[in-house]
């Protein structure tokens, strides 16, 4: 998934970018429409750019876009444009630097035995290294994506069936990936070893459908049949659903994050209701880091089944003390801080009958450089609020991501690099609280947390990554290849 141009992104971007969503359908009819149905359930994973791919049973079409779902593909002549019974689509999210077209997903090639598209959600944590050596092998690159190297390595493979060349693909990556591929005879998912990125089959007239969250079946009709496991690749064709074990097995890890922040509350991942986590991680929030206050209040939207939960628990009233705007449009560089600072008033303004006079306990599903965060509580106060208590559903975030999360370095992460009283200083909050690591594996109902063998993927809280990191450690030598390679990709 991750467009690995590294220009930095904005200092005072405090947003966690979501990785990205995908969604494939095979035998039937108006493929690309029922694609882009499940591109708009998938949104929320990735608002930069969107892709279709579609086979008509003699050749692939494709389609990509920058821009929303609803941009590109809300048209009476798709299925004319993307004729075929079986497509794939993207939404994406760069994990890393400004999105480009040529990076954008479903990503094709022509190949001896037919051709085949493929959309990732994920990052390759050997995606450099691998590029190194493809590139000194003579391969040329269209894009600077990981997912690229996925279609070099199938090229590149011995095997004869292309399933086997996919397999093989996949033998040679690391990392966190859910991929969707379409061959001229079969849809093919994939989730990584240890079930960090989500992937769920469903079942819609008879066919098959894959896709990144239960959310997007919903949105078509299909009905839900079960997780794709962690290590598994699932091959559908006229034959119906084929599964398959590749790989040694592996404890999963899948990831907290999807339940902190990015799924669907409607989802459910992992056998999980979304909704229901996030409720019990704002009851658990209540018992930890309770406070003397008048109302409890959410930052929308995705702070909302947290705060519910927490009033729950506390007995405090909720109210929406802020208000989401939902038509703000896609936001422009703004010239001064100032201006900047505005911006955060164009997607939430406050309700000042709820907040005027009040303590208030404001809830956020995390926190990440705060920028955004001491931006909200300054309106909050600026609409009469006589104490604000912030409060985040989530740990404190102080390790970033490698899988497909776009999260700041380490020296940007609030959490990171000052004390709890540092944080309120900095944030203007009378109060600050965060779950701990132990509530929130409470809230997920698993027990406590398994310091050896880990029950999720939290290094983002915990330092604890489910996987070797080799494009990070090769690269902190100096003048090393992968050292060379950034360089070049961030000039």
């Amino acid at each position: 998934m991750s467009d690995m141009d590294l220009s930095p992104r904005h200092e005072d971007d405090d947003a966690l970018r979501l990785e990205c969503g995908v969604f494939g359908v095979w035998d039937l009819p108006a493929a690309a429409a029922i694609t882009a149905l499940g591109l708009h359930a998938l949104q929320h994973r990735g608002q930069e750019a969107c892709g279709i791919a579609a086979f008509d049973g003699r050749r692939f079409h494709t389609e990509r876009h920058m821009g929303h779902v609803g941009e590109a593909f809300d048209q009476p002549d798709l299925t004319q444009r993307l004729p075929g019974r079986g497509a794939i689509g993207h939404t994406r999210y760069a994990t890393a630097g400004a999105s480009v077209l040529r990076n954008v997903q479903p990503m094709f090639a022509d190949l001896e035995s037919g051709g085949i598209a493929i959309a990732h959600n994920g990052n390759l944590t050997t995606f450099l290294t691998l590029r190194h050596q493809l590139v000194a092998d003579g391969a040329i690159f269209q894009s600077t994506s990981d997912s690229e190297v996925i279609l070099h390595l199938v090229a590149r493979s011995r095997k004869a069936r292309m399933i086997d060349r996919f397999i093989d693909a996949l033998a040679q990556i690391e990392g966190g990936y859910a991929l969707v591929a379409l061959t001229n005879k079969k849809l093919i998912g994939a989730r990584d070893p240890l079930g960090i990125r989500p992937l769920v089959l469903g079942v819609l007239d008879g066919r098959h459908v894959l896709a990144s969250e239960t959310c997007a079946l919903d949105m078509i009709g299909a009905r839900f049949v079960r997780d794709i496991e962690h290590g598994e690749v699932v091959v559908i064709s006229e034959d119906g659903v084929e599964s398959l074990r590749p790989f040694p097995a592996l404890r999963a890890r899948p990831c907290l994050f999807e339940y902190v922040y990015f799924a669907r509350p409607d989802s459910v991942v992992n056998g999980r209701s979304v909704y229901d986590v996030r409720k019990r991680m704002g009851a658990r929030l209540a018992a930890e880091t309770a406070a003397e206050a008048d109302v409890v209040v959410p930052v929308p939207d995705s702070g909302v089944p947290a705060a519910i939960g927490y009033a729950q628990a506390s007995g405090l009233p909720y109210e929406l003390g802020i208000i989401r705007g939902h038509y703000v449009g896609r936001t422009f560089i703004q010239p001064t801080q100032g201006i900047r600072e505005l911006g955060v008033r164009r997607k939430h303004s406050p309700n000042r009958a709820v907040l005027d006079g009040k303590r208030v306990i404001l809830i956020d599903d995390s926190i990440v450089r705060g920028t955004t965060s001491v931006q909200i509580v300054r309106m909050v106060r600026d609409a009469g609020a006589k104490e604000v208590h912030l409060r985040s559903a989530s740990p404190p975030i102080k390790w970033p991501d490698f899988y497909g999360i776009d999260m700041p370095d380490r020296d940007k992460l609030m959490a990171a690099t000052k004390t709890l009283k540092e944080m309120e200083q900095l944030l203007e909050v009378d109060s600050l609280g965060f779950l701990s690591v132990e509530g929130l594996y409470w809230a997920m109902e698993a027990g406590p947390r398994d310091p050896v063998h880990p029950q999720f993927t939290d290094h983002y809280f915990t330092g604890d990554y489910p996987t070797r990191l080799l494009d990070r450690e090769i690269a902190e030598g100096r003048n090393s290849p992968i050292d060379v390679q950034l360089s070049l990709l961030s000039a």
